[in-house]
């Protein structure tokens, strides 16, 4: 197995920025740039979140911007997109003219368009009103004409090769024809430039491959693409060039050509990481979770597969394979119609998600964000959320001095990078978050550790350190399943890897024994 092939470097690491060698500009563009960025620095009282960063990108092209969580890929998104001012000395330039005073007004006439992580979509217009919603904007109100809406709304979506009824409700999209609606929205704009953060962050592989699609043919039509993303695997594909951040510094501009994954986490991150698959010998573990022929009519049928003490238990498939409608039964949130759930070799019937709790069952969901966190709360109170009955004392009110050792410990054990504990979980990155998620189900001393996509929106540096805590745990004697559409997490952090296709387990691979490859085959088969 070739290490550089992988996307999911192994939690342990070695080295220091120090170690990384310095690097400069590999390769320059030809010709004029559509936008260039020279000396670009952005302070906040006296925090430099960009200094002397430098960019450019050539009309046409699909330019990848990569970085750590907090490296100021988006402070740098809202200097371009006028929403921020960079400081003194900056040169701004569009097809080689000097750009002065940009703010978001100017920056939409000139064709800069950001699609941002949460789409900024109307969830109860329709798609049509949602595509040419700009057309509507002006100094004074008018008569929408509804008629001329759809026209425009059903020309962009024809020039993108895809078909979505204009009168349906964004409401009732899937995530991936959000993602296509808002980029109608901006070619309804006359785009020349977008900005695309996180696209993938929520799709399945077919979802991802097509919308890639649609981003190749942008770039044919001319218009360039800033793609930003933690999927290293579709910035090597869908990208010619990625330009890196590192702690709001340049780092450089390389071509994708020769690129591996490898190499680009070590510029971002400045360390390297080791990449070797899991040896742990459980020949002689007691079997902590065993389900036999369980089945859900039209989710998943006669699963049956056993998690052992200390065992990480790999599922992957592609989207509708059944993984999260299993993990939901497991949890207690439907029943199956047949089959046997057994956890220490005691049957469960569990008839909700708490009595999955009180056996000793945790899920972290694929959705953390509406169903892993209470975003408006704070991260103490996020973190104590599933074991407030341990926290109460005998008047039956919480105990604030063991809530407080509690929220402590947790974010001590799994170095969750915070300000304060009252600070709303939201103010944290991607990769904090997902830490506090595990705070929460950790804290309620867990049997079997269900995890759902761990990493979705988390960076390759916080991804590592959060499979470092999933090994920690797995050598503490945790049994943990572990589910992922991403199978370098699967294969590098997994004991064994389990197949689920049309709601059925169909292999069962050994990292080690097999390669990458040939899971990657056969599950996209």
């Amino acid at each position: 197995m070739n290490p550089s092939a992988s996307t999911a470097p192994r939690s342990s690491e070695r080295g220091h920025a120090s170690d990384v060698p310095a690097v400069v500009d590999t390769d320059h563009a030809e010709g004029t740039a559509l936008l260039k960025l020279e000396n670009i620095s952005k302070l906040f009282g006296g925090v430099k979140a960009l200094q002397a960063v430098k960019f450019d990108v050539m009309p046409g092209e699909v330019l990848c911007l990569a970085g750590e969580n907090g490296c100021g890929k988006s402070t740098l998104i809202k200097v371009i997109s006028g929403v921020y001012q960079p400081e003194p000395d900056a040169a701004m330039l569009m097809d080689g003219q000097s750009i002065e005073g940009l703010d978001p007004a100017k920056a939409r006439d000139l064709g800069i368009q950001v699609i941002w992580q949460d789409l900024a979509l109307f969830p109860e217009m329709t798609v049509a009103e949602n595509i040419a919603f700009e057309q509507n904007l002006g100094p004074r109100p008018r008569l929408v004409n509804y008629s001329l809406m759809k026209i425009a709304a059903h020309r962009i979506l024809e020039r993108l090769g895809v078909d979505i009824a204009l009168n349906r409700s964004v409401r009732s999209l899937s995530i991936a024809q959000r993602q296509v609606v808002a980029i109608a929205r901006a070619l309804v704009a006359d785009a020349r430039l977008v900005f695309m953060d996180e696209p993938t962050a929520s799709l399945s592989h077919a979802e991802t491959e097509a919308l890639l699609k649609i981003v190749r043919r942008l770039s044919a039509d001319g218009i360039a693409v800033v793609f930003v993303s933690h999927r290293l695997a579709e910035v090597l594909d869908v990208c010619t060039r990625v330009t890196v951040l590192r702690d709001g510094r340049y780092v450089g501009t390389f071509p994708t050509a020769g690129m591996t994954q490898t190499r680009l986490t070590e510029l971002m991150t400045g360390r390297t990481f080791d990449y070797a698959v899991r040896t742990t010998d459980l020949s002689a573990a007691p079997v902590v979770l065993r389900i036999d022929n369980l089945s859900r009519r039209g989710e998943y049928d006669s699963v049956s597969l056993d998690v052992k003490r200390g065992e990480i238990v790999g599922v992957t498939g592609r989207l509708g394979a059944g993984r999260t409608e299993l993990a939901l039964s497991l949890f207690g949130m439907t029943r199956p119609d047949a089959g046997t759930i057994a956890l220490d070799g005691k049957p469960l019937a569990l008839r909700s998600n708490r009595d999955a709790i009180r056996a000793g069952i945790a899920y972290v969901s694929e959705d953390r964000l509406q169903l892993g966190l209470v975003q408006q709360q704070s991260i103490g109170d996020n973190t104590v959320a599933a074991v407030l009955d341990g926290l109460l004392d005998a008047t039956h009110l919480i105990a604030p001095r063991k809530r407080d050792d509690l929220i402590r410990g947790w974010i001590e054990r799994l170095a969750i990078k915070i300000g304060k504990p009252d600070d709303a979980v939201s103010t944290l990155s991607g990769g904090n978050q997902q830490r506090v998620v595990l705070a929460k189900w950790l804290a309620t001393n867990p049997k079997l550790l269900i995890l759902d996509s761990p990493t979705v929106g988390v960076d390759v540096g916080a991804r590592a350190g959060i499979f470092a805590i999933i090994h920690k745990l797995a050598e503490q004697g945790m049994a943990i399943l572990l589910i992922s559409d991403e199978i370098p997490e699967v294969y590098f952090n997994a004991d064994r890897v389990l197949h689920m296709r049309n709601g059925q387990i169909v292999a069962h691979y050994a990292p080690g024994a097999t390669t990458i490859d040939q899971i990657e085959r056969d599950v996209h088969a």
